[in-house]
């Protein structure tokens, strides 16, 4: 709440207290969850996950934190308003169309970083350690490191073929 400036040009202030209680309802309308969203979300991440970070694994910084928020999103002890904030975060992650198209150097995944780490950052009390212990297990079972002398001076070896195995028995 505002504190009280006491008027002394003599005009109402009603304008403020109207700017004022627009903006406070504006503010808990951005924070009210769309069930009907979520579940959107929610199919959108489940079926897209994880092909689009097979896809952007070697591009981008945040897989392991991509990953953990997958965890905490799916997993059944994370509150509902902490559900949907990972899934809306992991979909605009997914969405090919975005505020930077992913396809720019440097940059095109800048703001689905944003967007994730911020996401993270606000439900963070709801990330629990084994959600990090899951996601680095799932980054060393599929090998993700750095590329060995011996790996390199053979040629580049690209593997499209989805294995059984993502944590939701989906193609990974």
């Amino acid at each position: 709440m505002r504190p009280a400036i006491p008027n002394i040009s003599g005009m109402s202030d009603t304008r403020d207290d109207d700017a004022a209680t627009a903006t406070d309802t504006a503010a808990r309308e951005a924070l009210r969850v769309d069930p009907a969203k979520l579940e959107r979300d929610r199919k959108l991440v489940l079926e897209r996950f994880w092909l689009k970070l097979r896809d952007t694994m070697a591009k981008v910084p945040f897989v392991e934190e991509a990953i953990a928020a997958f965890f905490a999103a799916t997993d059944p002890r994370t509150p509902f308003r902490a559900k949907a904030t990972l899934m809306g975060a992991l979909a605009y992650f997914i969405m090919p169309v975005d505020a930077m198209p992913d396809f720019i150097a440097l940059l095109g995944y800048t703001d689905d970083a944003t967007v994730l780490l911020l996401a993270i950052k606000a439900v963070r009390d709801h990330l629990r350690p084994e959600h990090q212990e899951q996601a680095r297990a799932w980054l060393i079972s599929h090998r993700t490191g750095r590329t060995t002398p011996t790996e390199v001076a053979a040629g580049p070896v690209i593997d499209h073929t989805p294995s059984e195995g993502g944590p939701t028995g989906t193609a990974s």
